[in-house]
């Protein structure tokens, strides 16, 4: 196999394991449009690495955090419900980033490959970023599961259990924009809520408890990765897009077979 084949596969790999377990949370808190929100704000990440000359996915994943800050303070007000936030954050970060963009005339991006991916063009640098960010994640994720699983299930029961529940909705929203900055290489800022929230879906149904969910899901996002870079080699198709194609056909699928689990997330 080429090199190039090589970092897409490992990179691409990479993501799916991350993908999982913050996906399954996704799913349970149905966080879906805050996905959205945080990729739709990559976009300008992109723009200011552009502008102060750093590495764009250290730019988007400074962006990521802001955007994650934001919608945590804007949560614990009343005047705007969290879908009209999430939605003002989305399109308001976007424009500003393509404005952003516009302005600089010395600069000459490929906006398809930032909205659908360019995972054949990951380089040793970019897989650096995925699996060691994806590990410092992961790590994160795992030292709050058990409270943060206690939340998903009742937050005021956990408050009453002495869980610092504002806390540790901070760490998993910053780990989410961690995680999303780390996906859009692979498969672009608009599919990049697909790969949290599919394979996912697609486990739900088989996993008799939260972490096998987690577990199935990986997995799921791993058989998806490796079918999308398959049907695009095979079949000329755009890398990213493909992937997510795999992992609706593998979602489709799960219906043809009987669901085992008793785990209802």
């Amino acid at each position: 196999m080429d090199d190039f084949l090589i970092r897409a596969l490992l990179g691409g790999l990479g993501v799916a394991l991350i993908a999982g377990p913050f996906g399954s949370f996704v799913v349970w808190r149905r966080l879906a449009y805050f996905g959205d929100t945080l990729a739709h704000s990559a976009l300008l990440g992109v723009a200011i690495g552009f502008l102060l000359h750093v590495n764009l996915t250290l730019g988007v994943l400074v962006v990521c955090q802001v955007v994650a800050l934001l919608l945590f303070f804007g949560q614990r007000q009343r005047q705007l419900a969290s879908d009209t936030l999430l939605g003002i954050l989305a399109h308001g970060a976007l424009s500003l980033g393509l404005v952003a963009l516009a302005f600089m005339e010395d600069v000459r991006v490929d906006l398809m490959a930032y909205l659908f991916g360019d995972i054949l063009a990951i380089t040793t640098a970019d897989l650096l970023w995925i699996l060691g960010g994806g590990g410092l994640a992961l790590i994160g994720l795992l030292l709050i599961w058990q409270p943060l699983l206690a939340i998903t299930i009742h937050e005021d029961l956990a408050r009453v259990e002495g869980i610092a529940v504002d806390r540790i909705n901070w760490i998993f929203l910053g780990l989410v924009a961690l995680s999303v900055a780390l996906m859009m290489k692979v498969v672009g800022m608009l599919l990049v809520t697909s790969l949290l929230i599919i394979p996912a879906a697609t486990a739900r149904r088989f996993a008799p408890s939260p972490e096998w969910m987690a577990l199935l899901a990986s997995l799921i996002g791993c058989g998806a990765v490796g079918g999308g870079l398959y049907g695009s080699f095979l079949w000329d198709t755009p890398t990213g897009p493909s992937i997510v194609v795999a992992a609706c056909l593998l979602f489709m699928f799960s219906f043809l077979l009987p669901a085992f689990g008793r785990h209802q997330g």
